[in-house]
């Protein structure tokens, strides 16, 4: 590794320098293990710690196969599948690797008894595979998360529709949680060039399932001058979307759960924030029975903040501990665009308010590579800027992705992994000191 790290930070190596270069047999990473997928039953949710059972393995390097390349990443970050990953909640991902490992001879190499995770990365690309001609060794590249097959029909028009459609490093193994990883050549996207690895690799799967729910014509299709309602502002997800709805226009309505998180929201040029621990916000009695009081004190208070308009558009991720706020706030006509449930994956909502006043609810996983792309391009541009507040080491994953768990973060968490230190990577020193001031803006955030 150290040979491939010198070349790396180098700079000036050529293509045929990264091909000479020998790959190991084996590199570290992030694993779960499969016997261990018990570890935490009966426990209660405090207990269940991802320092546990994340741990730091050397692994076989896998060879890139037709379609495929092998990348040395330099950095990656924590999303929320990371840490359903470490719980083995709802499933043990070892179910998907196995699901994965019947489809094919080359799937097979997947399902094995450990599972690298990671769905982030900002590296080089050391080999590919057959097939590959778009990018070559040398290649400063950001990894998107979607691993699709494209054998299916279904998946032509978008591709998150191909039944074979996966989340890379949470439903497939060789994740970005590592010193390398191995990705399908059509996961590649050009590294902004004013950028370190570091915050890189912070903006791939959640500035992209963003877009995805608020831009694009498969998501809620906003348009200039939408209020657009944004649960968990100043987190992975949100602080991207907060992003996209003021670049794009919208009028976003920031809900946070702490003063600290609301300057965080103000930092970003959002002027309409909800602190939903000062303001006292409880929309459940009991694990069984909703507030509608309390709904109706929220749809007040953003109509107060709107100068009397309901939300266009609601970003939801939270799940069940919202949802029902959710969709009564929404405006008529409005959508719900939701993504995930953090809270919780059984909704439950008043349907009234949902078929009377016309509103529709939209599901929405990541994003196709198109929407990837076009994600990637306003990164690329210095339009969005990256959201990073902490940076670990590849050894200190566990911790990392507990403090994400805990809700104990603001934007998004970094791991550095063949990176030894923050702050490389910057390849247009001209372009970071333009967008300087909005880059340490959102950096310690």
């Amino acid at each position: 590794m150290k040979q491939i790290l010198e070349t790396i930070l180098a700079g000036d190596a050529a293509a045929a320098d990264f091909e000479a270069l020998p790959i190991p047999e084996s590199y570290r990473g992030v694993t779960v293990h499969r016997d261990e997928v018990e570890m935490f039953d009966g426990l209660p949710e405090s207990e269940k710690d991802p320092q546990r059972s994340l741990h730091i393995d050397d692994v076989a390097t896998p060879e890139p196969a037709a379609g495929e390349a092998l990348v040395a990443v330099m950095a990656s970050s924590i999303n929320y599948n990371t840490v359903w990953t470490s719980i083995f909640e709802p499933v043990p991902t070892f179910a998907f690797l196995a699901r994965y490992g019947k489809l094919s001879p080359v799937a097979a190499r997947h399902d094995l008894p450990y599972h690298v995770v990671g769905s982030d990365l900002a590296g080089v690309v050391l080999r590919t595979g057959p097939g590959v001609h778009g990018w070559k060794p040398g290649d400063e590249v950001v990894a998107h998360c979607l691993s699709v097959e494209l054998e299916s029909p279904d998946g032509h028009d978008d591709t998150m529709l191909d039944p074979e459609q996966r989340i890379w490093g949470f439903e497939t193994n060789f994740g970005g949680l590592a010193e390398l990883a191995l990705v399908k050549s059509n996961q590649l996207m050009p590294k902004a060039r004013h950028l370190t690895w570091e915050e890189a690799a912070a903006p791939g799967l959640v500035n992209s399932t963003a877009y995805r729910q608020l831009v694009s014509r498969n998501g809620a299709g906003m348009k200039q001058g939408d209020v657009v309602l944004v649960w968990g502002a100043s987190g992975g997800l949100g602080s991207y979307a907060t992003q996209l709805v003021l670049n794009g226009g919208g009028i976003p309505v920031c809900v946070v759960s702490s003063g600290a998180k609301a300057d965080v929201c103000r930092s970003m040029g959002a002027d309409l924030v909800i602190d939903r621990q000062q303001e006292g916000y409880q929309f459940w009695t009991d694990d069984q029975t909703q507030d509608t009081d309390e709904w109706r004190r929220f749809g007040a208070r953003i109509r107060e903040l709107t100068a009397g308009e309901d939300p266009d558009i609601v970003l939801e991720h939270p799940g069940r501990e919202t949802f029902g706020a959710s969709v009564f706030v929404a405006r008529r006509g409005g959508t719900v665009v939701t993504c995930a449930s953090t809270s919780g994956y059984q909704h439950e909502y008043d349907n009234r308010y949902l078929w009377m006043h016309l509103k529709r609810i939209v599901g929405s996983h990541f994003a196709n590579y198109r929407e990837a792309w076009e994600a990637n391009r306003l990164i690329a541009k210095g339009f969005i800027h990256p959201t990073l507040s902490k940076t670990y080491p590849l050894e200190q994953t566990g911790q990392a992705v507990s403090q994400v768990r805990m809700n104990r973060h603001q934007g998004k968490v970094g791991v550095l992994c063949l990176a030894s230190e923050e702050g490389l990577g910057v390849r247009d020193q001209a372009m970071r000191q333009v967008h300087l001031d909005a880059i340490n803006r959102f950096r310690g955030i």
